[in-house]
This record gives C-alpha cells, structure tokens and sequence, in this order.
C-alpha cells in the first residue's frame, strides 16, 4: 500500500523554492554588492563602494605601519584619487597593475577597507600580441 504525502507538506516546499527563486532574481537585478566605481564616478559618493583603477606612483608608507600612499587612476582615462590603505598588500601589488578595494572617499582620500585589496593578474586582461 502507498503512503500518499501530505499537501501541507508540498505548499510548504514550493513556497519555501518560490521565495528563493525571488531572491535569486533580486540579487541578479540589484548586484547583491557594492557599486564598483572608477576614481572619475567616485566624486559625492559617501557609501562604501569598490574602486577600481590603476595605480600610479609614487607608493608610500607600508600597509601595517600607518599605511600605505598612492594614487589611483582610471584604467583607461586621467581622474584620480589618493588612496589610503592599513593592511598587507598583496604579493602582485605595485605601480601600473589594476587594483580594486573596497572603502569610503573621507575628506578627498579613499580609505580602504582592510583585506579587501586585489591585484587583477596583467596576462589576463590584456589583448594578445600578434607574432
């Protein structure tokens, strides 16, 4: 003989999936994240945001020990912005790679958020060369 299941059980199951397959889409629609923005679009934002850029010298100071100093500027234009970043930096880190970090724009200067900091590799973001 068959044991037939209860309806509760099953209206229960699809409105616990209904409600996950919402916040799926949500958070495809709304990035689920926050904004990753150029030093160019950084300008009146006071959220926590990630900036995303190149950087340029020259670098000062060192992440432990008051922090390190540089610019930041748009990949592919001129803004920049100074940043401020208290924690170790990654083995990749130095002028001319593309960076992002997560942070806040406090009286003209990017502090970043510590452990946050990442190198983009070059190899994987450039156009091959023709031979």
């Amino acid at each position: 003989m068959a044991r037939r299941g209860s309806p509760a059980r099953l209206v229960v199951a699809l409105s616990v999936a209904a409600l996950l397959a919402v916040f799926l889409v949500y958070v495809s629609i709304a990035g689920g994240g926050t904004p990753s923005l150029a030093p160019s679009e950084l300008k009146g934002r006071a959220a926590e945001v990630t900036l995303a850029g190149k950087v340029v010298g020259p670098v000062r100071g060192k992440g432990r020990d008051g922090g390190l100093r540089f610019t930041l500027r748009d990949v592919k234009g001129t803004a920049t912005v100074p940043v401020l970043y208290r924690d170790s930096v990654p083995d990749m880190f130095r002028v001319g790679r593309d960076v992002s970090l997560k942070g806040e724009l406090k009286s003209g200067v990017f502090v970043g958020k510590p452990g946050t900091m990442i190198t983009k590799c070059p190899s994987k973001y450039t156009a091959k060369k023709d031979t």
